[in-house]
C-alpha cells in the first residue's frame, strides 16, 4: 500500500466522524431552543479547467502532457458540476431536517436568491447546486453582466484611492511574513520541487525563457478601478502550483507526471498558491476596499425577515478578502490541498432564533480531497467537512452563535472603515511601488542562475526575457 493510499484510508476514516460538527448533526437540546431562520452562502466556484490554454505558461514549463480537462480554459469541469449538484443536495437535506424549507420546495416571493459573478465557472456552479438543493423547482440565477464577464460586485477591485491609503495597503504587505520577498523566498524549497516534478530544465520553456521559479522581481500595482495585481516571475509559479492542484483533483491522481508527492508536499504546492493570494487579497486596509460589495450585501441579507435561501458565487479571492475585511479566523483546513478556502468551498452564515433573538452560526464547508477525486454522494450521514469559523474580537455564546445585533456591529466597522477612504486624485508612479523597485534589475540565465552582468544568449532581466548576442 502506498503513503498516499495509506493517506486517503486514514482520511476516510476521519470523515466518518465529521458528522457530529456543527450544521450537520445539531442536539435534539439544540433543536428545542433554536429555529433556524435563514442560511447565506457565499461560495467559491467548483473544478475549473486552468485559466489559459494553448501555448499557455503553464504548459510550456514541461515536457509532459497535462491532463486532458473537461472543459475549456478557465470554464467549470465536468466533474466540477457532479461534484456541485451533491453539494446542493447535501445542503437540501440538511435545510429540510432543520425545518427551514420543506421536501421538493418550490421558492415562493422572495424567499430564495442565487447571484452569481457572471464568469461561466461561477454561473455554471450556482446553476449545479441549484439544480441539487431544489430539484423541483427552475431556479433562475441572476447575474448582472453577459457572459464571461466580472460583475463589480464579485471583482475585488479598489473603488477608492489616495496616496496615502495605498502606502498603508504596501506596509501591511511588508508586514506579512516578513515581507513578500522573505515569504516567497521561504517556499523555495517548494518551487525547486516544483521544477524537478514537471521536469523543467527539458521543457519548451528551457529554450526561449527559464528553467527556475523567481522571485526576485515582484512588483505590485495597487490603483482605483484595478484588482491588486503583482508582476514578475512568482506568477508564474502561482498558474503552475494552479494547474498541478486542477490536476490532481481531476485526474484523481497524486501522482503528477509520474512523481508520487505526499500530502504535505501538496499542501506545500498549495501554499506557493497561498502567499500569491495572502498579499493581493488579505491585508485589512486592502480588503475593507476590495470586500466592500460583497460585505455589505451579506449583511443586509442577515437583516432580512423574508428571505430563507441566499446562495453567491464568485471566487477564492472573494472569499480570502471578506475573511479579512471582517476578521474572520478561518480555520486551516482538515483533509484539503488548500490551507483556508479548498476548491467549491463555502463560508456559510446560518441565522438562529431562540424566540427572543437573532444569532450566527459561521462555518467553512467544503468537500474533502477525497470526496472531491472519488465524487462522494453526500448526506448528513457522509457529510462535506464542516469546520467552524471565529470572529476576531466577538465571543460566541456556549452553543457557538454570535447575536446578530454584534455581528451586524463588527461589519458595520469594517464598512465604516472603507467609507472613511478619501478617494483623491493619486501620484500614479507610487501605484507600481515593489521592494525592487529601487533596485538593479534582477538577471537570471535559463539555468536559473543569478547573474551580475547579462551573458551571451538568453536572459532574464527584470522578469522579461533579453537576448545578448
Amino acid at each position: 500500500m502506498t503513503k498516499n493510499a495509506i493517506w486517503m484510508l486514514a482520511a476516510i476514516l476521519t470523515l466518518s466522524g465529521t458528522g457530529l460538527q456543527a450544521q450537520t448533526k445539531r442536539s435534539d437540546d439544540f433543536r428545542a431552543r433554536y429555529e433556524l431562520k435563514e442560511v447565506v452562502v457565499m461560495s467559491r466556484h467548483n473544478i475549473r479547467s486552468p485559466l489559459s490554454s494553448g501555448g499557455a505558461a503553464y504548459q510550456r514549463v514541461t515536457p509532459h502532457t497535462w491532463f486532458a480537462w473537461s472543459s475549456p480554459s478557465s470554464q467549470l469541469s465536468l466533474r466540477g458540476g457532479v461534484l456541485e449538484t451533491e453539494m446542493g443536495q447535501f445542503f437540501r437535506q440538511w435545510v429540510v431536517s432543520e425545518g427551514l424549507l420543506p421536501e421538493n420546495y418550490r421558492p415562493e416571493g422572495d424567499e430564495v436568491l442565487f447571484y452569481a459573478n457572471s464568469r461561466q465557472r461561477t454561473f455554471a456552479t450556482a446553476k449545479y447546486f441549484s439544480a441539487g438543493f431544489l430539484p423541483f423547482a427552475n431556479v433562475e440565477i441572476t447575474h448582472a453582466l453577459a457572459e464571461d464577464k466580472m460583475d463589480p460586485v464579485f471583482t475585488p477591485q479598489f473603488t477608492k484611492m489616495n496616496d496615502t491609503y495605498r502606502q498603508q495597503v504596501i506596509d501591511e504587505m511588508q508586514a506579512m511574513h516578513g515581507g513578500p520577498l522573505a515569504w516567497m523566498a521561504a517556499q523555495q524549497k517548494t518551487l525547486t520541487l516544483m521544477e524537478e516534478v514537471l521536469d523543467m530544465a527539458h521543457s519548451p520553456a528551457a529554450a526561449n525563457d527559464t528553467t527556475h521559479f523567481w522571485y526576485d522581481d515582484v512588483q505590485f500595482k495597487i490603483e482605483k478601478g484595478s484588482e491588486p495585481k503583482m508582476t514578475g516571475g512568482y506568477t508564474l509559479a502561482n498558474s503552475v502550483a494552479d494547474a498541478l492542484v486542477l490536476q490532481c483533483y481531476e485526474s484523481e491522481s497524486f501522482v503528477p507526471f509520474g512523481s508520487e508527492l505526499t500530502m504535505e508536499q501538496w499542501r506545500a504546492i498549495c501554499e506557493v498558491k497561498a502567499v500569491y493570494d495572502g498579499l493581493l487579497f488579505t491585508t485589512h486596509a486592502a480588503a475593507v476596499n476590495l470586500a466592500y460589495p460583497l460585505v455589505s450585501r451579506i449583511r443586509e441579507e442577515l437583516n432580512r425577515s423574508d428571505r430563507k435561501f441566499m446562495f453567491l458565487c464568485g471566487h477564492d479571492s472573494n472569499l480570502a478578502s471578506i475573511g479579512a475585511a471582517l476578521g474572520l479566523q478561518l480555520p486551516e483546513t482538515e483533509n484539503a490541498l488548500e490551507l483556508h478556502t479548498p476548491i467549491g468551498s463555502k463560508l456559510v452564515f446560518e441565522k438562529w432564533n431562540d424566540g427572543t433573538e437573532d444569532y450566527v452560526a459561521i462555518n467553512l464547508v467544503y468537500q474533502a480531497v477525497q470526496q472531491l477525486q472519488g465524487r462522494t454522494l453526500l448526506s448528513p450521514d457522509v457529510p462535506p467537512m464542516v469546520l467552524p469559523v471565529s470572529v476576531e474580537g466577538l465571543t460566541a455564546n456556549a452553543d457557538g452563535l454570535y447575536r446578530l445585533a454584534d455581528l451586524d456591529t463588527h461589519i458595520g466597522k469594517a464598512m465604516a472603515e472603507y467609507e472613511a477612504i478619501e478617494d483623491v486624485p493619486t501620484d500614479v508612479r507610487a501605484a507600481s511601488h515593489s521592494e525592487a523597485a529601487s533596485q538593479p534589475a534582477v538577471i537570471y540565465n535559463l539555468q536559473g542562475q543569478r547573474l551580475d552582468t547579462p551573458q551571451r544568449g538568453v536572459n532574464i532581466v527584470g522578469g522579461a526575457k533579453t537576448i545578448v548576442k
